[in-house]
């Protein structure tokens, strides 16, 4: 009859029915706004955007802290792009809070600082690169935009020991053998160069900590170029081929 009273079992179902199509409608709309967006583009414009103020802006506590919001904003579009977030939900409210604050913190004197800082700047590079790469495998397939993420990914990695390196410099001086600590674009530099295992040798790391760090970038940069990017360009290829059809040969 209508008017019975469900059991406590039913019930239950009944609720945890509804929680996972809620979890369901949730995860297709991440997954739809990933579909829809087609902006990795946007934000491998905006990682390129860091590199080159990162290269040329001059070394001050005024650039640094463009350079940080710079980073945030690169993140909550990497949020977005990925489909983690909305544009104006409160965790990307709440990063843009977080990057104006550490940007008026950079302008405190004091080595301890300037190295949490730095620390914390290679904190939201290396985020947005794990946030790119939750979103590449999301989409289950290997197309333009994951080959886009896993380059943005790519020169994330050489931002982030750039930034690795910058608190190396400002917590045991100095950085490299040549007795300088480098300016940040030197620091750019040097990362980039060791990354891509080119080695020219003109600057060298100076201590044990910073050593490790550039052989560990080299692996990474290495391994990453023979494994990630060429698996998805090969797949990439593939799934080309397989959409023009079989070949059929002449006569």
């Amino acid at each position: 009859m209508s008017g019975r009273p469900s059991s406590p079992t039913a019930a239950r179902a009944k609720r945890s029915g509804a929680i996972g199509s809620r979890r369901l409608r949730g995860d297709g709309k991440r997954v739809h706004r990933l579909r829809t967006s087609h902006s990795y583009g946007l934000v491998l414009y905006f990682i390129i955007a860091v590199f080159f103020a990162t290269a040329f802006a001059p070394d001050d506590k005024w650039s640094g802290s463009v350079l940080i919001l710079m980073l945030g904003a690169t993140l909550v579009c990497a949020l977005w792009t990925s489909g983690a977030v909305a544009g104006r939900s409160r965790p990307s409210v709440a990063l843009v809070t977080f990057s104006t604050i550490l940007a008026g913190l950079n302008f405190v004197p004091g080595r301890d600082v300037t190295a949490a800082i730095g620390l914390l700047e290679g904190v939201l590079v290396i985020t947005t690169a794990a946030v790119i790469a939750r979103g590449v495998v999301d989409q289950g397939e290997v197309n333009l935009q994951s080959v886009r993420g896993a380059i943005a990914i790519y020169v994330l990695l050489g931002l982030f020991f750039t930034f690795v390196y910058g608190a190396l410099a400002t917590a045991s001086s100095p950085l490299f053998a040549q007795g300088t600590d480098g300016t940040r674009a030197v620091r750019l530099y040097f990362s980039y160069v060791t990354l891509t295992t080119l080695g020219y040798g003109d600057f060298a790391p100076a201590h044990t900590a910073a050593r490790t760090f550039a052989i560990v970038e080299a692996l990474v940069g290495q391994l990453y170029l023979v494994t990630i990017v060429a698996l998805l360009v090969s797949r990439l290829h593939t799934g080309r081929d397989a959409d023009d059809g079989p070949v059929i040969p002449p006569g």
